[in-house]
């Protein structure tokens, strides 16, 4: 606490480079990045869903979302290719 009081009445703030705008909270690279942390949090809830409450084994679920992942790649592979 003492210190960063110190900081502050000392005015050591002004030494330090501001941050960059790529990582500023609202630039596009962190807003992707709160998204995917999003998109794991999901994932990663939805496995314990299945494992947990539907008691379908781990390597299932792995299986799961490992299908999900084809199809959907499938999906927009066609979707591209129809509006492309």
């Amino acid at each position: 606490k003492a210190a960063f009081i110190n900081f502050i009445s000392d005015q050591e703030w002004k030494s330090i480079e501001p941050v960059s705008s790529w990582f500023g909270p609202s630039s596009f690279l962190m807003s992707s990045m709160s998204a995917l942390f999003k998109l794991s949090m999901w994932i990663r809830h939805g496995h314990g869903y299945l494992t947990e409450n539907l008691g379908i084994p781990v390597w299932g679920s792995y299986a799961i979302f490992g299908l999900a992942t084809l199809f959907l790649g499938m999906v927009l592979g066609l979707v591209s290719e129809i509006l492309g």
